[in-house]
């Protein structure tokens, strides 16, 4: 797995690549966390590049979605494969997290965020 962050939009936007499981989380988790404490508008998490995710990287976003919560911060997530998306489904966390199809119709969409 790789992660990367660049800033666009005073939006920091995380991208993950490759499987997220249970050692590669603790990368995600890293990054999403640092870009959560930048101010900024938010944090987008381009999870375009991702093939897998198990519980493990769910759980890492729930974390990164309360610690969101707290500094009154905007998290979105961009890009879930069909692959992912299901695990999010099966998990019923669809309507939990902000969701868009990919980056450029978050960065597009004008929305100031909180």
């Amino acid at each position: 797995m790789d992660v990367s962050t660049r800033h666009e939009a005073e939006h920091a936007i995380v991208a993950v690549t490759g499987e997220v499981d249970l050692y590669s989380s603790p990368k995600m988790r890293e990054a999403v966390l640092a870009a959560l404490s930048k101010k900024g508008k938010g944090v987008i998490v381009d999870l375009s590049g991702v093939s897998y995710m198990d519980s493990s990287g769910i759980a890492t976003l729930v974390e990164a979605l309360q610690a969101a919560r707290r500094a009154e911060c905007r998290l979105v997530l961009a890009g879930l494969t069909d692959r992912v998306r299901e695990v999010f489904e099966l998990a019923r966390l669809q309507s939990v997290f902000e969701l868009a199809p990919s980056v450029d119709a978050v960065l597009g969409s004008g929305a100031a965020g909180q």
